[in-house]
């Protein structure tokens, strides 16, 4: 007869089963910092040796790791996304750039139809509470905050599409362009005309998402992406006008 007699699971497996979700669906993300052991042991309700076998378990996996004097951390799971040899060559060529505008036009304009149909309206509160954050942001005149709060935005978008893989996926490219691998955010935020054309952008990405029309949010991000595009290229031609500007100039001041 096919029956097994049924075994209580140990709790150390309740608790990792626990962790990995929260990794998986990106609550808990690389790099942020678990709450002490008795306070997660507590908030489990799970004894300390369990806690500690769960833990041991997933840093065996390498999901979390322990930093001498300051704690359990999730683990840089994004890091293996890209090989550091890709990450340079990304770095060196300039067409990598708008493959990764275009990639993301193509991802993220999928995430807002998505997050438009079937985020629930907590996700979308979210958008809508950093989008607030932004305008906010947009006052100031340093603009490294509202830099910072747009890949937030956007983050926000995908996380609302409650697709895991996407979300992993999209995480490790925002990574790199946190790092300034394809391209310099803060130099777009710098020009205030680029600033206010952006923001508006972005109200309208969030209208879509909040009036719950799929095809309205995905156009917006559609349009965000290809100004975004559109902005690069003229920066590119800017900065090569420049450079041979100068080479005139020094050539003039040498005659």
């Amino acid at each position: 007869m096919p029956f097994m007699k049924i075994q209580t699971e140990k709790l150390s497996h309740s608790v990792v089963r626990q962790i990995e979700l929260l990794i998986l669906r990106g609550i808990l993300r690389p790099g942020e910092r678990l709450p002490s052991e008795r306070e997660l042991s507590d908030r489990l309700g799970v004894s300390r040796p369990s806690l500690r076998d769960a833990v041991a378990d997933l840093q065996k996996r390498g999901l979390l790791v322990s930093r001498a004097g300051a704690g359990i951390f999730v683990a840089d799971v994004l890091g293996s996304a890209f090989s550091d040899a890709l990450i340079q060559l990304f770095a060196a060529h300039e067409e990598a750039v708008f493959d990764y505008v275009a990639f993301r036009r193509d991802m993220e304009g999928l995430a807002a139809e998505r997050a438009a149909r079937l985020g629930s309206d907590t996700d979308l509160k979210v958008v809508d509470t950093i989008l607030q954050k932004m305008e906010a942001a947009h006052l100031k005149r340093d603009p490294t905050d509202e830099a910072a709060l747009d890949a937030e935005f956007h983050l926000s978008i995908i996380e609302a599409s409650h697709n895991v893989i996407m979300l992993h996926m999209m995480r490790s490219m925002y990574d790199l362009l946190k790092q300034g691998v394809f391209y310099n955010r803060q130099v777009m935020f710098r020009n205030r005309i680029t600033r206010d054309m952006l923001l508006d952008q972005h109200r309208a990405i969030n209208n879509g998402l909040q009036s719950r029309n799929p095809v309205a949010a995905r156009a917006a991000v559609e349009a965000h992406l290809n100004y975004v595009e559109q902005a690069l290229g003229d920066q590119i031609k800017a900065e090569r006008n420049e450079a041979i500007a100068r080479q005139r100039f020094e050539h003039e001041q040498s005659r």
